[in-house]
This record gives structure tokens, sequence and C-alpha cells, in this order.
């Protein structure tokens, strides 16, 4: 029999009584494959996130990608005792420096608690691990195929970079030429145990010279400086020796094309001064750039080209 071949994005949620091959790639998301073992028809959902309630990403979350699905089901042929349920994915997958649980598993426990409030029965999962997971399955027979997903260059040189991470405080070099400023942002930033300010630059030269002897894991960028603006020393730096920057500029507000051109040649992220209210306390500044930072010195930056960036 050549059955249909239909691949489940992000978000959706499939089901049908024809025969299907239902497909999907995983990471962190996990997959819920449900069986009717008595008429042999099944469906599949894909979810990123266990809960949640913003409208436009409803079937994003595993609580209620899940109650859809099942509900699916039961529309057709009300007997549970007729359903029984696959699980997969949930991947410990690079990219997310969370502690305790991971959101992989998170996702992998609602999709547990919703099977459960139902009286479905999971009979046969894979789920954890470190590595992603395309599946197939053919809803006319009930069987899945899982096919693991080998690493890249690049994903092992990630996960490298985030068990050294795990093993340390972040350092960042703190680059601004109001010394004022520097202070504010060092001492806001070391108020985070997971963070280490390894030292401060006014300037590009100086902050050329820092970066070489302490290499730190993050920047943050001021954009007006003397002798060398920040924009051009963002250039030189993601040709010459790329690392996650974070701009922090009073010239860059949203919507900006100065905040655009930043991203445009390889800023991690770029933030208003005004937003960080540096005179009114460290509390704002430590909120708002130590999560950035976290982020930040997980990211892959890739070298550019001069060419790439001469005209931004």
């Amino acid at each position: 029999m050549d059955d249909k071949k239909v691949f489940v994005l992000p978000g959706e949620i499939a089901m049908t009584k024809q025969p299907v091959v239902f497909s999907t790639l995983l990471g962190s998301c996990v997959a819920v494959v449900l069986y009717n073992k008595a008429m042999k028809f099944g469906g599949m959902n894909h979810f990123m996130l266990p809960e949640g309630d913003s409208p436009s990403m409803k079937n994003k979350y595993g609580d209620l990608a899940t109650r859809k699905l099942v509900d699916s089901m039961l529309a057709i042929d009300a007997r549970k005792d007729n359903l029984e349920a696959s699980l997969y994915g949930g991947a410990a997958v690079v990219g997310h420096l969370n502690s305790g649980f991971d959101i992989g598993q998170r996702n992998v426990i609602i999709a547990e608690k919703i099977l459960k409030e139902y009286g479905i029965p999971i009979i046969r999962r894979k789920t954890g691990g470190d590595a992603g997971m395309k599946i197939f399955f053919d809803n006319s027979q009930g069987t899945v195929e899982v096919r693991y997903v080998q690493k890249s260059e690049l994903t092992l040189q990630m996960e490298a970079k985030k068990k050294d991470l795990a093993g340390r405080k972040i350092r960042v070099l703190v680059v601004d030429d109001s010394s004022t400023v520097r202070g504010i942002i060092s001492k806001a930033l070391a108020m985070d145990p997971e963070i280490h300010v390894i030292g401060e630059a006014e300037d590009a030269y100086d902050a050329r010279g820092k970066i070489l002897e302490l290499d730190p894991d993050v920047i943050t960028l001021d954009i007006i400086m003397p002798k060398m603006d920040g924009i051009s020393f963002l250039k030189k730096l993601m040709i010459h020796y790329p690392k996650p920057v974070i701009v922090v500029s009073s010239v860059a507000q949203k919507g900006s094309a100065m905040r655009i051109r930043a991203g445009d040649i390889g800023a991690v992220d770029v933030v208003d001064k005004e937003d960080l209210k540096l005179y009114q306390g460290m509390d704002t500044v430590k909120r708002i750039l130590a999560s950035k930072i976290k982020i930040a010195a997980a990211a892959h930056v890739r070298a550019k080209k001069a060419e790439d960036v001469a005209h931004i």
C-alpha cells in the first residue's frame, strides 16, 4: 500500500482515518502519537512548550495540543480503551542554559500528565537524551520508526561550549567611554552569581587589547565612543575575532536604523540604555542585561568576510 506522506510542523496537529505516514523532526519538542487499535487509525501532534496562554501559539503548547489531539480521536470513537499512545522527543538540545528541568523534560512531563488524565496508556516511548530524531508513524498499522539525527560539527562545538560554561562563571568585558556607565553595568552584573566581569574598556583600542588578553565570553559594547565608534569596532570583531556582542547604546532604540545595522553586522542583541534606567539603581540593569548575557554566552557567532559588512 502506497500511503500518503504528511510532515507535521511544530504547532500542528494531524489526524485522519485514511492511511497516512506522518513524520516530524524533534529536538526538545515532543510528539504524542495516538493509535486507535480497534478502528486502525491515528494522529500526531508536535508541540514546543509545555504550557502557555498565547492564543496565536495554542497548538505549540503541550497541554492544549495533547488535549486537542485526544479529543479529536474521541470524537470519532468515544471508547478510550481503544486508544494507545507513544511519546517521542524531549531531548536536551544545545542552546538551553536552564536550571533544573530543561524544556525537553518539561514537555515530556506535561504529555504524560494529560495522557494520564484521560487514562490512555503509553505503550512506547523514546524521550530525553541529547540527540534529535525524525519519526515516521504509519497510522493504519500503528507502527513508528525512529531515526536519530547525526550531530553536525557545529552541534558538537556548541555542546562543548555549553559544557564549558556550565562549570564556571560567564566572563564579561564591559566597553563604554563613560566610567560611570561602566561602573554601573559592572556592579549590576557582579550581583549575578553566574557572571564575572573580567574587565572594562574605555574605547575600541583599549577593548582590543583586553579581548586578546582576557578572552571574554561576552562583550557589552557602546556605539558612541572616541577614536573608533562601536559599529566600526563591531565590524572588525566579526571579521577577525568573532565574539558574542551585546550592543548597549542610547542611539540604538527599537526600530532605529542603528539597531538594525548592529544586528546585521553580527551583534547577538541590542539594548537601549534608556531601558536600563542606569541612574535609578542597578536592579533594572541586572534584570535586563544578566539574562541577555546568559543567552549570548551560548550563541554561536560566525566570522564575517570584509565584503559582508563593508556596506552595512
